[in-house]
Parts: structure tokens; C-alpha cells; sequence
């Protein structure tokens, strides 16, 4: 198993861990236009502080990656990005950039790295950086957790973390850090987002419509019901839907189509436009294991659809 060292700084660590326990932060990079290939989703990334601190301040578990607009960014994790407010984090953004790549809307690109479970260490608890750490590297460095410095990192955090908790192996929803395996890692709410709106390859499934600002995330079946946050039990679908979905006046069948409730034309006197997708298939992600579940979809059609 693998593990990777991304350099953070202090302000980023300090915001997060006076708002910790937290399910994810969104470990950002400001030149978004790499793709990140170092560990996979359930191995361990560690925080590492610049200089002068030079020393790992924290660790999680690393979910996916993507490359955002600032705004989805922030909208997808908020606070948990390590500021308090948007602007806040494009200062940081443009204070960090070596120069300006905004788009035409205005906005940056940046690399989002999300991260579950994460825990941060009180100042007494920092670790050492890895020994052969080199001052040029700028954004982090992979280590292989068995051996060498990664496993001293590994351990040491692991050590650190199940002094801070004692109760860590057997509370529910505590962190699960233990044997050197990768995990599959508990999506929170800000990473699920990411991962529907990338399965859809950023397009509704009922409309293929493609503007950003107006698709969102929709739970088959809601996480106050017991759904989860992961990529089968998900949806992206454009704002107005996925409302009419959450309350019932549409659905999608378990073998993929758009069906539309007529007590939307009875209570509304309305939904022409709707009714005009009755029948008609949605997309669906390209891989097997994100496609929306068919249990899923039946329990919405049973429990939430007013047919």
C-alpha cells in the first residue's frame, strides 16, 4: 500500500482542526489541470506543513480527485475547504497561483483532492517529515507505507490517532485506520457531489443539460432514510428534477426511465414540459459499479413517488 505527503499550510491546518471531528476535507491545489495518479481511493495522505514547520500535522484517507471550478468547489465543501468563506479561498487561490488561469466567467480551475476521515494532530503530536524530503517539492511526494519513512509515517500517525480515540476500532463512525490495506472510503456529502456530477460526465440525466451551476447531486434514496453517500445511490439531475424527484412527482424506473407522476397535473394544473420525458430513457455513468442501483430505484418508485 501507498501513501502520499501533500504540502498544506499552516492557516489550512489550523482552520480545520479547531472545526474537527469532520467526514472530509477538500485538500486543493491551485494549478488544477493535472491529474493525480500517486495512491488510490483508501490509501493514506498526509498532511505536511511548509516551511518552517517542515513536519505532518495530520493524515485521512484519500477518496478521488477531480478539477473543479472554484465555486463548485466551494459549494461542494464549504467550509471544509479550510476557509471560512468563498472569497477567502480565492485569495488563497490567487496568493498561491505562480499566474492568473481564469476563465472567460472568471473563475479558477483547481485540483481537488478529497479527503475522508481525517484527522489532525495537536502540535506536541506533529511527526518529522520524511527524512529524504528535498525542499523543491512543491505539492507532495508518494511513499510506500511498508517500508522506509512511509511506514514510520503510517505508524506514527496510527499511534497518534488511537491515543487521541481510544475508542477508534469499535466506535461507529469513528475513522478506520488499522491493517496496511487500503479501505474503500465513506464518501461524505461534498465527495459525493463530485463523484455523481463526474459519473454523469457533468450533464443531467434526464435533460443532458450541461450548464454546471444547475445540476445537482440527488440521493435515490435520501440519507435521512438510510441512503448513503455513494455514486450508485445517486443522480445528477438539473435543479428543478431533482426537487420534483425529492418530493415524488417524478422517478426513474429500475430500468432506467423517466416516469412522471399525474398528480403533478392534478395538484399543479401544470408540468407540460415534464410530461414531454415521460418514458424516455436517462443516461448512465459509463462504469457498471456507478450506475444508479436497481433496488435503489425501487425503493424510491415504492416509497417516494406518487404514482
Amino acid at each position: 500500500m501507498r501513501g502520499y505527503v501533500g504540502v498544506t499550510d499552516l492557516g489550512w491546518y489550523r482552520f480545520l482542526k479547531e472545526r474537527s471531528p469532520l467526514d472530509e476535507v477538500n485538500f486543493w491545489q491551485p494549478s488544477g489541470g493535472r491529474g493525480f495518479r500517486a495512491i488510490q481511493p483508501g490509501e493514506p495522505f498526509f498532511f505536511k506543513l511548509h516551511a518552517p514547520h517542515n513536519a505532518i500535522a495530520g493524515f485521512g484517507l484519500f477518496a478521488r480527485h477531480s478539477v473543479l471550478p472554484d465555486w463548485l468547489a466551494w459549494d461542494a465543501f464549504g467550509p471544509s475547504n479550510g476557509a471560512p468563506d468563498y472569497a477567502s479561498m480565492r485569495a488563497r487561490i490567487e496568493r498561491y497561483m505562480a499566474r492568473k488561469r481564469r476563465s472567460a466567467t472568471g473563475e479558477y480551475q483547481v485540483g481537488c483532492l478529497m479527503v475522508t476521515e481525517p484527522v489532525f494532530f495537536d502540535e506536541a503530536d506533529w511527526i518529522a517529515q520524511p527524512a529524504d524530503w528535498k525542499p523543491n517539492i512543491v505539492q507532495g511526494k508518494g511513499y510506500d507505507v511498508a517500508v522506509g519513512e512511509g511506514l514510520r509515517l503510517w505508524e506514527a500517525s496510527l499511534e497518534r490517532t488511537q491515543r487521541m480515540r481510544q475508542e477508534l476500532l469499535v466506535a461507529e463512525g469513528a475513522p478506520r485506520f488499522g491493517a496496511s490495506v487500503p479501505v474503500r472510503p465513506r464518501l461524505g456529502q461534498g465527495a459525493f457531489r463530485v463523484a455523481v456530477t463526474d459519473a454523469y460526465e457533468r450533464a443531467c440525466a434526464v435533460t443532458n443539460e450541461h450548464s454546471l451551476p444547475v445540476l445537482e447531486a440527488a440521493h435515490i434514496q435520501s440519507y435521512a432514510n438510510g441512503g448513503q453517500h455513494a455514486v450508485a445511490n445517486g443522480l445528477l439531475l438539473r435543479t428543478d428534477i431533482h426537487r420534483l424527484f425529492d418530493r415524488g412527482y417524478v422517478t426513474v424506473s429500475p430500468d432506467h426511465r423517466f416516469e412522471v407522476s399525474r398528480r403533478l397535473k392534478d395538484e399543479w394544473d401544470n408540468g407540460v414540459v415534464y410530461y414531454r420525458l415521460h418514458g424516455a430513457r436517462v443516461r448512465v455513468p459509463q462504469h457498471v459499479e456507478e450506475r444508479p442501483a436497481e433496488n435503489l430505484l425501487a425503493w424510491h418508485n415504492e416509497n417516494v413517488f406518487k404514482s
